[in-house]
């Protein structure tokens, strides 16, 4: 075993028995029932992609089919996992059929529908009511009651909401055409969250199965080990590391916890810190996963949508935001090791971080071609599509690499088929679809080969598994955006906004941020910035605030609300392994998470820190000075605010110090005149008046030593 391996066996052998699950236990069932699911769930990512590289359906088609799956697959892993008696499952697998059957039946009479538009029938209404009902159901089962609850109050608002009182009363809708418009329409259960879902979400989700099957998690794990573990604090530094690398792959927070946390978590308590503290570190760094381009989480595809801008516009605006998250993180910890008195890892026991790049460097290519096409000016959809392909080619070009034995001839072979496999840049898809059913075929005869064939087989399964809670979330969100496109009660709440922030902006966006946080504590991160955004979004652009940088004030917050108490699903995710209190970790997590809370208040006010319109500053000097200085002073203030919390930076701090890097780091981060002034002169006195101590404290101990 390597040393690698050792430090990761080590650390594994700490970890709690408890398996963290979100909705569903794990795994697809046994017997004949858990193949079925098994196979539903490789058609259901067959299908899908097969749409998202050929777009042979019409969309509406697509988004039908694309809610049957997850109604067939949701119900049949209830039935297979979850149902004790005989007659339960019996009736969870009717339940999933008829689920799959409205999408079916959107399909074949697609035409028939829209030419019925405004005058459905009894059959029309029966299927529309059943979708709609099933999506409610589907959605308490994987995600709880929480968003299951809040869509069912927009629903009854729509029924009922013409006997409240003003400003909320409408003018009242029939039974008929509610079930049109959330059953049939664009603008409910088929809306943009669900055409997101089946046409970006899901592609990088299998996307990251296939990876992490290929063993990218583990290199990911080898190069942040070698690379951090041995610096003071190491084990938490290789957190925070592999899970930003994690987050180029996956935006799933809790499934990062889930993940990494494994390793992660004994790993730093082996070394000394503490349970709370270890679990907050890792709930912390893996939810940033969701902010860390490429891939980012679900929510950038949906804002991308929404507003109309390439993804790469998303990426652009989250960049800087990402880097100052991770690097405050790393700060936090590194200050909370010195507190301590911890120190980095051995260095005889690491993983050298180059050779296992060199090792495995083949895997880092299908993630460098998606970022290329994603900032080429590709669509998602294509490059997300291409990126998995060449996932696949990679993995089961192996096994076939493996048996030529000149190493001369294993780089002719590469290199065919990189070329082959490139060839989808002026071929098309059929080419590189081509180059795959070969590669499947040639496996197919060695026994290598088939194991390799069961890799990328289970690998779309579990990714269809995966996508099943953001599935299920994007099709019951769109109850919400449904009620507030047909009753305009948006445009109730926006005005309030405005009225608010047209004497104080600062407490519209404290309003927002609670918001988001309050929500964040029953719905997780996508349904939470669909329904924020919707509300806000257009509030805050009324206000002065660009529309991205109010977006990603609301994805921020989102994602803040899975750390703050007393919710906090990734702290409780991590609570087993860690084998401390949610409620403990969560507390932690704030706290290391503070550069979360600020930036997007900085952002407002300095929108130059999202790669946004520049200031004065830009006017006068130039845009590349005003964000060059921005960065700097969000560093600056954002560490100063870390030294608060932490209560340490050459010495432990006393209470007046920490008030006062406090006050430092806030003035800082604030765009007021003079506050900037104030904040950097404070902050190098505070700084300066902590050398001076820790100078002190060591002569005052020196006479001890020697003595």
């Amino acid at each position: 075993m390597t040393q690698s391996g050792d430090v990761r066996a080590d650390a594994l052998a700490h970890q709690a028995e408890e398996d963290v699950t979100e909705g569903l236990p794990p795994g697809f069932g046994d017997g004949i029932p858990g193949k079925i699911a098994f196979g539903i769930a490789i058609a259901f990512a067959v299908f899908t992609l097969w749409t998202a590289a050929y777009g042979a359906l019409p969309s509406q088609v697509v988004r039908a089919m694309h809610v049957g799956f997850l109604l067939l697959l949701t119900f049949a892993l209830v039935a297979n996992l979850v149902a004790r008696t005989f007659f339960g499952k019996v009736v969870f697998w009717a339940l999933g059929i008829a689920g799959f059957m409205t999408g079916i039946y959107n399909w074949v009479f697609y035409t028939d529908l829209i030419r019925r538009t405004g005058f459905l029938t009894h059959l029309d209404l029966a299927v529309g009511t059943t979708a709609v009902i099933l999506v409610f159901e589907a959605a308490r089962r994987v995600l709880g009651w929480p968003l299951a609850v809040i869509a069912a109050m927009f629903l009854a608002y729509c029924f009922f909401g013409q006997h409240l009182p003003a400003p909320l009363i409408h003018r009242g809708y029939n039974f008929e055409l509610i079930v049109e418009h959330f059953g049939f329409g664009t603008e409910g259960i088929y809306g943009t969250p669900i055409y997101v879902s089946a046409a970006y979400i899901f592609i990088f989700v299998v996307f990251a199965a296939f990876l992490e099957r290929a063993g990218m998690l583990r290199l990911f794990n080898d190069f942040a080990l070698g690379l951090v573990g041995g610096t003071r604090g190491g084990p938490a530094q290789v957190a925070v590391l592999s899970s930003a690398l994690m987050g180029t792959i996956s935006g799933s927070g809790v499934a990062n916890v889930v993940a990494s946390g494994q390793f992660t978590i004994p790993l730093m308590k082996r070394f000394g810190y503490r349970s709370a503290f270890a679990g907050g570190v890792e709930a912390t760094a893996s939810m940033g996963g969701q902010i860390m381009p490429p891939v980012m989480g679900a929510v950038a595809f949906i804002m991308a949508e929404t507003l109309n801008v390439p993804y790469a516009a998303i990426v652009q605006a989250a960049i800087i935001p990402a880097l100052l998250y991770f690097a405050v993180c790393f700060w936090m910890v590194r200050l909370e090791a010195a507190k301590l008195g911890l120190k980095g890892m051995a260095r005889d026991q690491l993983p050298n971080p180059w050779r296992a790049v060199r090792e495995q460097w083949p895997l880092i290519l299908p993630l460098a071609a998606l970022i290329y096409l994603l900032f080429a000016g590709y669509t998602p959809v294509f490059a997300g599509t291409m990126g998995l392909a060449l996932v696949v080619v990679l993995i089961l070009g192996t096994p076939l690499a493996a048996r030529i034995g000149p190493l001369a001839f294993r780089i002719v072979f590469w290199v065919a088929l990189g070329l082959a496999a490139a060839s989808f840049t002026w071929a098309g898809v059929n080419l590189l679809l081509g180059v795959i059913v070969a590669l499947i075929a040639a496996c197919a005869f060695f026994r290598g080969g088939r194991e390799t064939l069961a890799i990328c087989r289970d690998a779309l399964a579990q990714g269809a598994r995966n996508a099943l809670p953001v599935g299920v979330a994007c099709a019951v969100v769109g109850i919400v955006i449904g009620t507030l496109t047909l009753t305009g009660i948006a445009s109730t709440f926006i005005s309030a906004i405005i009225s608010v922030g047209e004497n104080n902006l600062f407490l519209s966006l404290v309003l927002t941020m609670v918001t988001c946080l309050v929500l964040g504590m029953g719905i997780p991160t996508i349904p939470n910035y669909i329904i924020t955004s919707s509300l806000a979004g257009p509030a805050l652009l009324e206000l002065g605030v660009p529309l991205l940088v109010s977006h990603m004030f609301v994805f921020y917050f989102g994602i803040m609300a899975d750390l703050t108490p007393p919710v906090a699903l990734a702290c409780f995710a991590a609570a087993p392994i860690a084998k401390s209190s949610g409620l403990k970790i969560s507390l932690n997590a704030v706290k290391l998470a503070a550069a979360g809370f600020v930036i997007p208040f900085m952002a407002v006010f300095t929108p130059s820190l999202m790669l946004q319109d520049g200031g004065w500053m830009a006017d006068a000097f130039g845009y590349p000075v005003e964000v060059a200085y921005v960065i700097f002073k969000a560093c600056i203030g954002i560490g100063l605010s870390g030294v608060a919390l932490i209560g340490f930076l050459f010495v432990r701090t006393l209470l007046i110090e920490r008030l006062l890097f406090l006050v430092a780091g806030i003035t800082l981060i604030l765009a007021l005149p003079l506050t900037d002034e104030i904040g950097f002169v404070l902050g190098a006195g505070l700084v300066g008046f902590q050398i001076w101590r820790a100078r002190k404290e060591k002569e005052k101990a020196q006479p001890e030593v020697t003595a």
